[in-house]
This record gives C-alpha cells, sequence and structure tokens, in this order.
C-alpha cells in the first residue's frame, strides 16, 4: 500500500485485512462451545454484528434447535450434517444458505469417534435457541462469541487479548 494511503487506514481506525489459516495447527485455537463440539473464530464483526467461523464436530446427535434473525452461509469442508427440519444432506463441498427466521435443529451423525464435520459458516446477526415450542433457551451473538473466545484464550494460555486478531 502506498504510504499515503497506510496513513489513511492507520488514523481513520480501519482494520487492516485479515489473512489466516482457517483451520489452524495449533489446537488451543478452537474454542469449546460444548463437549465435543468446538469453533474457530475467523471474522468477528462488532459493527454489523456478524461472525465467520468454523464450526467442528466430534460426536453423533442433535446439536441445537435454534433461528436465526439474519441469512446465514454455510460451506462443508468436512464430514455431513443435516437439518431435521429438511430432507437434504450437507456433504463435503456443498454450499447452504439459511433463510432468516427459519426454525432448524442441526444435527450430525458421526459413523466413528475419528469421525468429524466441520463447515465454514457466516452468521448475520444473532443466533437464538429455542425449545420445540419455539420459546427462547438461549442466545448468542457477536459479543457472546467474542466473550467466549476471549475466556477460552485465557484457559488455554494465548491470552485474553487473542481474540482481537478476529475482531473488526
Amino acid at each position: 500500500m502506498p504510504a499515503d494511503l497506510s496513513l489513511i487506514t492507520q488514523h481513520s481506525g480501519i482494520q487492516p485485512e485479515l489473512a489466516i489459516a482457517a483451520i489452524p495447527e495449533d489446537e488451543r485455537e478452537w474454542v469449546e462451545q460444548a463437549p465435543n463440539v468446538w469453533f474457530r473464530p475467523l471474522f468477528l464483526n462488532t459493527v454489523t454484528g456478524g461472525w465467520c467461523n468454523m464450526l467442528r464436530v466430534r460426536r453423533s446427535g442433535v446439536l441445537s434447535r435454534h433461528i436465526h434473525p439474519g441469512a446465514v452461509f454455510g460451506y462443508v469442508v468436512k464430514g455431513t450434517w443435516r437439518y431435521l427440519e429438511h430432507d437434504w444432506i450437507a456433504s463435503e463441498g456443498k454450499f447452504v444458505y439459511e433463510p432468516p427466521g427459519e426454525i432448524h435443529t442441526l444435527v450430525v451423525e458421526a459413523n466413528g469417534p475419528s469421525d468429524e464435520m466441520i463447515t465454514f459458516f457466516n452468521v448475520s446477526g444473532a443466533m437464538v435457541y429455542v425449545d420445540e415450542q419455539g420459546r427462547q433457551t438461549g442466545y448468542e451473538d457477536v459479543f457472546t462469541k467474542i466473550e467466549m473466545c476471549r475466556a477460552h484464550y485465557i484457559k488455554a494460555g494465548l491470552g485474553a487479548d487473542f481474540v482481537s486478531s478476529f475482531i473488526r
């Protein structure tokens, strides 16, 4: 970048571009969300409230019933998963679009203990967990994700500021 543009970027508060390994070599960068369920933050947008992450699951079972007020886009890197509410299976190489306002229940069917599912998700806005009657049971947004990452990275020895590298 020419020096004059570099100064503009530096003094305007614009965060620099980000180019990182989506699947890290250091296992400590995966944040545990539930037993055998982790996410790897890639981009945490505090301006629009969205985030991008890799979701990794190493077990069979129902992960969550949830709804998003914004669109969600996914790309399956490894393994398979599905939603109870649909008859399609998201398998390696498939793109997934989740429309805003749809309730869906994510299910992973691993065939063995070494099987895992890894999917890239781009989430626009919050994620609201709901029960079978549609009542809210939990909530995640970019700020709860940041706090979850911060707590994990402190415990993992990477430090509280490690999460800052993903915040834009």
